[in-house]
């Protein structure tokens, strides 16, 4: 599924009116909406649909050319807004490709009709061009999203044998002194007799997992709980997450775990590698930086995580995107050193990551926006198929069997918003 890619746009005319609340927002997505998007946590964010206009991108300048589409957006556009809030006026909706030879590429999308809420403040955001103005939509519950009937689910690029084999290649690897960790993902195919619906999953998601940020763009659907990096007036942040453990449901037994993960030599080093790479590289960006000594542990309805809020004071006007390019890809998703651990992932998973655990997320015409790395998702591969990814951080003392548990934990999200598994 991709977006087509204009020549030369017209220049966009954006107005933002401030609205009363209209409940949940995902209802409001249209049975018949093209381009679906979202980007949601705690009942706030955003959905929108439509096109007024798109960039696909591709290889090694697939960040800079998005940019640089954006900034000629940006430019050219006029923008009427009622609110001032992370969200509302002229925004685009993007993901990229974790790997420069995937196919996948990069997107950024301008939706024509845009329904926010930020706490208690709501807002519809319409686009338009001069020849073409914004009109503003009746806002209504659709009709609701049926839940796709499951036909099968079955391996993708590897077994779950040859997966654990694989990362017990990756072991040795580490073990040899070639590199000190690496991110091994793997992804299963899922196969519906009816269309799935975007809507279904991203209310599911929502649902389940509210404290994630969930998200659709492109055929892109999950709820990641990792924000790669945020930019608002000046100020910059960035969740870290490595180092997981799958809850039980006993409230008891899972605080004794927490404790245990807390304190895990394996995780702990895991988790240092991810948060180096993210504080090294927004440092040359801030004028100064917190990056707290020790993580904490991030309860989530299926696992726990070791977690680290890194913030900064920007020093430059880089946007949002920028920012995320600098970072990508990070050793949560990659690994340290990150060239041979990018190399080691080409040669041990034997797929193509397309978008997972590349950049998702939004930009304003300021710069300002967030960006998640694309985990616990799923990418539509036609109405009625989607491939869900999972990965692991592995280094020297991971075992390959505990690796593929972690792996099923981390996709129960996605399979559970399907309804197929637990």
């Amino acid at each position: 599924m991709t977006l087509p890619l204009p020549q030369s746009d017209p220049a966009l005319v954006v107005r933002s009116t401030r609205i009363q609340d209209p409940g949940d927002l995902v209802s409001l997505i249209p049975d018949d909406a093209e381009a679906p998007v979202s980007w949601l946590r705690d009942g706030d964010g955003f959905v929108g649909w439509g096109t007024a206009a798109a960039i696909q991108t591709h290889g090694t300048a697939r960040f800079d050319d998005a940019e640089r589409w954006w900034s000629g957006v940006v430019r050219d556009a006029v923008v009427r807004s009622e609110v001032d809030l992370p969200g509302a006026g002229l925004i685009a909706v993007g993901s990229f490709a974790f790997a420069a030879a995937s196919p996948a590429g990069g997107v950024l999308h301008v939706p024509e009709t845009v329904v926010g809420r930020h706490h208690d403040v709501c807002w519809l955001t319409t686009v338009g061009t001069a020849a073409h103005l914004p009109t503003t939509p009746a806002l209504a519950a659709g009709s609701g999203a049926d839940a796709p009937v499951i036909a099968d689910v079955r391996d993708g690029a590897l077994s779950d044998n040859q997966w654990t084999e694989a990362v017990g290649a990756a072991v040795e690897r580490i073990q040899s002194g070639a590199l000190d960790k690496v991110v091994m993902a793997r992804d299963v195919v899922v196969t519906s007799s009816t269309d799935i619906d975007p809507r279904h999953i991203l209310r599911n998601l929502s649902g389940a997992y509210p404290n994630t940020w969930t998200y659709s763009v492109d055929g892109l659907i999950g709820a990641t709980p990792e924000m790669l990096v945020r930019r608002q007036k000046g100020l910059v942040t960035s969740r870290v997450l490595a180092g997981t453990i799958r809850r039980t449901g006993d409230d008891e037994h899972d605080l004794a775990l927490a404790a245990s993960l807390a304190r895990s030599s394996k995780d702990l080093e895991e988790h240092e590698y991810a948060v180096r790479s993210v504080a090294d590289a927004l440092s040359p960006h801030c004028s100064s930086m917190n990056v707290p000594e020790s993580p904490f542990v991030l309860h989530l309805p299926n696992v726990m995580h070791l977690a680290t809020d890194v913030a900064g004071v920007l020093h430059e006007d880089v946007s949002s995107l920028t920012l995320a390019a600098s970072l990508h890809p990070s050793a949560a998703v990659c690994g340290t050193p990150t060239l041979a651990a990018r190399d080691l992932i080409a040669e041990l998973e034997q797929m193509d990551r397309g978008r997972y655990a590349g950049p998702v997320g939004w930009l304003d015409a300021t710069g300002d926006g967030e960006w998640g790395i694309a985990l616990r998702c799923g990418a539509l591969e036609s109405p009625s198929q989607i491939r869900l990814f999972a990965g692991c951080g592995i280094v020297a003392g991971s075992e390959p069997a505990a690796e593929l548990s972690e792996s099923d934990a981390k996709l129960v999200p996605m399979r559970q918003a399907l309804g197929c598994g637990s």
